[in-house]
């Protein structure tokens, strides 16, 4: 004798049966949706990692940051017009060792940009904003051109913040820099409306190195590719480029007492590189390392090197602590 209501619970298994069924054959439908949707990706050999966008906020401006990488906090600055794509070179590396920090600067990449101008103040305050983000009390930093400058003004206003620096291919600011050469602050006048590829690669070239121009020119496409795909406006330009020209710390770069090294290309034609000197000669016990050949963008030139030599720096324990008195010494 059949138990009553059991046709009804029959009718009903049958149907959670093929309500399972129908999820099962689902499942390769939703894994060819998600893997055209770009939600599972197979990274190329060599390609960069696609890793998470986060946003801090500095009171009403936002900033994008991402996150990579296990290890002391090391936090990636950029310079006028390039976001965090900027350290696809050296930034995976850099990762093995480090939790890595980049950030797009106000004013580019997925960063507000807010009405200009702007300070490195500011932008430095915008670091800051990131590293209570992302729950980190201090790093280490690396900053080239106006992210270097950024990286004064951070260490500066919060030393307990900053572990070490790395100080790239930038200046000490005001009148203690070195003189831009002539060619490049011609460019840099029309620099904000290059729209043509063919000005905008010549624009490119002049930020490396002469050797990596004549016989690397997939690093020159690269680059060129990277500036097409990542636009800034006019306005957010000359907002950033505000802040590097206002920069002006009148020498108080004497008072930093985190280990720093200091990064020159010798062929850098943006910044120049008597500047990288005159730094260092600010910041008690800063170690001065040039890069023979290369030029602005020295870890496009020679990303192998550049991350061996910020990783030796950074994990270096014997790095002597500040001394009152200002020396320059290479670094080994």
């Amino acid at each position: 004798m059949a138990r009553p209501g059991g046709s009804r619970w029959t009718t009903r298994l049958r149907h959670l049966a093929g309500e399972t069924g129908s999820a099962v054959r689902a499942i390769p439908r939703r894994l060819g949706r998600w893997l055209q949707g770009g939600l599972l990706r197979v990274r190329k050999p060599g390609a960069p990692r696609v890793v998470p966008t986060h946003f801090a906020g500095n009171g009403s401006v936002a900033l994008a940051y991402d996150v990579r990488g296990h290890g002391a906090p090391l936090v990636l600055i950029q310079g006028l017009g390039v976001g965090r794509w900027g350290w696809a070179p050296v930034a995976d590396q850099l990762a093995r060792r480090f939790q890595v920090i980049t950030i797009d600067n106000r004013g580019i990449g997925a960063s507000d940009a807010p009405p200009g101008p702007y300070s490195t103040r500011a932008m430095a305050d915008d670091v800051l904003a990131v590293l209570d983000d992302a729950g980190v009390g201090s790093a280490s930093l690396v900053g080239t051109s106006l992210g270097g400058m950024v990286a004064q003004e951070l260490a500066l206003a919060h030393p307990d913040r900053v572990d070490k620096l790395v100080l790239v291919a930038t200046i000490p600011g005001g009148r203690l820099t070195a003189p831009m050469p002539l060619e490049t602050a011609r460019m840099l006048t029309w620099a904000p409306l290059m729209a043509s590829e063919t000005r905008l690669q010549g624009f490119v070239e002049h930020t490396l190195g002469p050797e990596t121009v004549r016989r690397r020119t997939e690093v020159v496409e690269r680059l060129t590719a990277q500036k097409l795909a990542h636009p800034q406006s006019e306005r957010a330009w000359r907002a950033q480029a505000t802040a590097g020209v206002l920069f002006d710390p009148l020498g108080r770069q004497r008072r930093i007492t985190q280990p720093t090294l200091i990064l020159q290309g010798t062929a850098d034609q943006v910044v120049n590189p008597d500047n990288a000197k005159l730094l260092a000669n600010l910041i008690p016990e800063a170690r001065l390392q040039y890069f023979d050949g290369a030029g602005h963008l020295l870890y496009w030139d020679e990303p192998q090197r550049f991350v061996r030599v910020v990783t030796g720096f950074l994990t270096d324990r014997a790095t002597p602590a500040p001394a009152p008195h200002r020396t320059v010494r290479n670094a080994s």
